[in-house]
């Protein structure tokens, strides 16, 4: 499947444990589910100009979810780690601090 780099990389992860990845050089991003380990790879390339050393991707499972008697689930969701060459970095990560 062919998509365009703004389709692969849907959201930055925003959390402590995705923060604290960095200062190392690692970004996490939400993906769209059909995207593989090189599109990712060419997207953050393209779109940040930066160069991409490694590319991990993991599913996050559903999670079961209740609100009083109704029961239901929240969707899974894919979720790439990217670490950079030394010396790279991402501006939109730089003004977080942990």
């Amino acid at each position: 499947m062919s998509l365009h780099p703004n389709e692969v990389l849907l959201a930055p992860v925003v959390t402590e444990k995705a923060y604290t990845g960095v200062e190392v050089g690692k970004y996490s991003f939400h993906v769209h589910p059909d995207a593989h380990k090189t599109q990712v790879r060419q997207a953050v390339e393209e779109l940040f100009n930066v160069k991409v050393e490694r590319v991990n991707i993991s599913k996050v499972q559903a999670k079961p979810k209740r609100r009083g008697m109704q029961r239901g689930t929240k969707p899974g969701w894919k979720k790439a780690v990217v670490q950079l060459r030394a010396g790279d970095s991402i501006e939109i990560f730089e003004g977080a601090q942990v």
